[in-house]
């Protein structure tokens, strides 16, 4: 038994593995479409079924790795090792995803596919074990939820990184030549993200002991106790439901900074669009951190469910006001996009801190449950929900009529806010509805479930 408050130390250790994983996270998230369509040179719909398929490929990795890592023997622990073992690989692969090959449509468009879908799986080899490990260095509940916004809080920073260097990086080191440019700026991320993986096996431990018959079970018996595990059903739907409304907004946010903020009035640097973007995304990164550091406050006065559904509520609310804005209101626009955003990451370290209660109840109720697995099939979850999202932002683009570097018709205008603000406010209130059947509230391991 690990009830003992992990130290600082550790618990940073901890959230630089998630600094490593949100470097690609979100250079996927919220540049690689727009890479596709305006440098790379894919049309959008032809990205955007790119970006479906290769997600549910690598979603339905997820379980199989999760099998992997749970019967996984070293002396570092189970999950540990994998960081130490594919970190490399991960940052290699992050950089060939952001290689432009000089041939044609077709050829580029096969070499998207392979570069991408390889990446994704060196993602899911990493992310399943490291996910898996926040499960095993405390049985502590609050305390998991406290190492979830640490990790969460440092995958922001991850983003922030991304957001403020990627495009600079792009300028400065292409010297005009973006193709050229993404491949550098990416070099440099993948080294900080190999770095950060190297340190967090470094700083953390796995204490909580696995139960061994896990090991003895068949990969089938693991998958049928995780999808016959009503709390862990909801807990998967409304990470379904969140990752479809933030793949979608992620996806979209270079448009609508480009297209449907109207910036004639911006001087200075901000009047060149690669850097308004940069401040928009690391902007609302540095927000993000913020609404993490906020969570791990108010979880140690309030149920983690009641953190989420304030946070949800003000997702709703923000994006709701969205429609409202004044299309030249860009400073206003950036405010409340860094306050939905830390709304959301108010959210997600709670989300992601249930996944092992889903565990601890199943042994409980049902004596079944196995940690690697589930937090695999809620990081399939996770990653289906960016493949709907992802796909739909290129798909419902295209139907919009956006058509790449020119001016927008007054149809895609509307459609970009759409995409934006639209898929939040409904996906926000699909959550709320999953809430109100979670039952592992606090203390609900004293009560008969």
């Amino acid at each position: 038994m690990s009830h003992a408050p992990l130290s600082l130390k550790e618990k940073l250790g901890y959230g630089l593995g998630d600094t490593a994983s949100n470097i690609v996270y979100q250079a996927v998230t919220n540049l690689l479409l727009y890479f596709y369509t305006d440098v790379y040179g894919i049309e959008a719909a032809a990205a955007g079924t790119l970006l479906l398929v290769v997600r549910v490929f690598d979603a339905f990795l997820d379980p199989m790795m999760g099998a992997v890592a749970d019967r996984t023997r070293t002396k570092y622990g189970r999950y540990r090792p994998w960081m130490l073992w594919v970190a490399v690989p991960y940052g290699l692969l992050a950089i060939a995803a952001f290689i432009t090959p000089h041939a044609g449509v077709g050829t580029k468009l096969v070499y998207a596919y392979i570069s991408y879908a390889l990446l994704m799986a060196a993602y899911t080899a990493v992310n399943i074990p490291y996910s898996a490990l926040g499960g095993v260095i405390t049985e502590d509940t609050q305390e998991r939820a406290n190492v979830q916004t640490f990790r969460f809080a440092m995958a922001m920073v991850g983003g922030a990184l991304v957001s403020a260097s990627v495009l600079p990086l792009v300028n400065l080191l292409g010297n005009g030549n973006r193709e050229l440019g993404y491949t550098l700026a990416m070099t440099v991320m993948a080294i900080v993200a190999v770095l950060c993986f190297f340190g967090c096996f470094a700083l953390t431990r796995e204490r909580v002991a696995i139960n061994e018959t896990t090991a003895k079970h068949s990969v089938l018996s693991d998958v049928w106790a995780m999808l016959t595990n009503p709390q862990w059903q909801i807990i998967a739907l409304a990470t379904l439901i969140i990752m479809t409304r933030g793949a979608m907004q992620g996806g979209v946010k270079p448009y609508f900074v480009d297209y449907y903020l109207l910036k004639d009035n911006l001087t200075g640097m901000f009047a060149n669009t690669d850097n308004l973007i940069s401040a928009f995304l690391t902007l609302t990164m540095v927000a993000g951190v913020a609404g993490a550091l906020t969570a791990s406050v108010l979880v140690k006065k309030l149920c983690k469910v009641t953190v989420m559904r304030l946070a949800v509520s003000g997702t709703l609310t923000i994006n709701l006001l969205l429609f409202l804005l004044p299309r030249d209101a860009v400073l206003l626009g950036l405010g409340m996009i860094m306050l939905s955003n830390f709304c959301h990451m108010m959210f997600v370290p709670m989300l992601f801190s249930t996944v092992p209660d889903t565990v601890d109840f199943g042994l409980k109720k049902f004596g079944k449950g196995a940690m690697g697995m589930f937090v695999a099939g809620h990081l399939l979850a996770l990653k289906m929900g960016n493949a709907i999202g992802g796909a739909s932002v290129g798909w419902l683009l295209s139907v919009f009529g956006y058509v790449p570097k020119a001016v927008q018709t007054d149809q895609a205008l509307q459609g970009i806010l759409i995409i934006y603000a639209g898929s939040s406010v409904v996906g926000a209130a699909l959550v709320l509805v999953c809430l109100q059947f979670y039952k592992l509230t606090k203390g609900w391991e004293q009560r008969d479930l």
